[in-house]
This record gives structure tokens, C-alpha cells and sequence, in this order.
């Protein structure tokens, strides 16, 4: 679990969650009013130096998203996606066991590779097995309720 254990994990006190929120809405106003292809930000130091950073609108929106679930003081964790993960771990971040991750991938579920005896799956594999999930299970929710409703059983 090493990978996951090295993602950055953080929840902010009150104070830095106001700073995280007042700043989320400074990056949203400079993207709100801009169409420029980088934006640049300067940061102008007590002795009068500048540090000049050049982005594209797209990492000034992840990070202003970013600062938002911060400023909630929900925590966070940043994983590239490309990473891949042991069953293990995969379990763990389902919230299943690990023979049921087993079990799905064995089904054709869940794709994975093998590194020699052990199988690795790509997190942003996982995500869309998450996502695919959810969304049955909410369509499975949605019948069982449209059926009570049918029945007049009162949900």
C-alpha cells in the first residue's frame, strides 16, 4: 500500500480552510473573466522581488477545485493516474474484501495485469469499475423504488 500511502492526505483547520476558501474564489474570478491560454501569477515578496509563475487555465481549475474540498476541510488525496494497485489495495478503497476484487477481475469485470504471480490494476481502471457499479446499483435502487411506488407501498 506504499503507493496510496505516499499520495498527499490533509484536512485543514478553520483558519486555512477560510484562506483555501477565499482563495478558490480569487482563482474562479481570474478564470471566470479570462480566455487567455496561460494566466499568469505574481507574488511580489516584502523586499520588492517577484516570482512569476505562467499556467493554463485548466491547472488553475483543478487547483481552485482543489482548494473548494479543502476549504470543506474534507480530506484529500492527489494519485496520479496512471498508478497501478494490488488487489489489496483496491479492496481496501472499494470497501470490499479482497477476494471479491479477485472474484471481479476473474469475471471480466475488472481489468488487470499480472506482474508475475500478482495482479495490478490501474486506479483509473478501478474509478470506471467503481463508477459502472454505483450506477447500477443506483438504476437497481431506482426500479425496487418505482415498483414500491407501483404498488403503493408508500417509498
Amino acid at each position: 500500500m506504499a503507493n496510496v500511502q505516499a499520495a498527499i492526505e490533509t484536512v485543514l483547520d478553520e483558519h486555512d480552510a477560510a484562506l483555501a476558501q477565499a482563495a478558490q474564489r480569487c482563482l474562479m474570478a481570474a478564470l471566470d473573466h479570462s480566455r487567455a491560454e496561460t494566466i499568469r501569477l505574481i507574488a511580489q515578496g516584502e523586499d520588492e522581488t517577484q516570482a512569476i509563475v505562467e499556467l493554463p487555465p485548466k491547472v488553475l481549475r483543478f487547483m481552485a477545485d482543489l482548494l473548494g474540498v479543502m476549504a470543506q476541510r474534507q480530506p484529500v488525496a492527489v494519485l496520479p493516474q496512471k498508478l497501478e494497485l494490488s488487489t489489496q489495495e483496491v479492496a481496501n478503497m472499494l470497501n470490499v474484501s479482497r477476494p471479491y476484487v479477485i472474484k471481479e477481475i476473474e469475471a471480466g469485470h475488472l481489468p488487470c495485469r499480472r506482474v508475475g504471480r500478482h495482479r495490478r490494476v490501474l486506479f483509473e481502471d478501478m474509478i470506471t469499475y467503481q463508477q459502472k457499479s454505483r450506477s447500477e446499483s443506483d438504476a437497481a435502487l431506482q426500479a425496487l423504488a418505482d415498483q414500491a411506488q407501483e404498488l403503493g407501498l408508500g417509498y
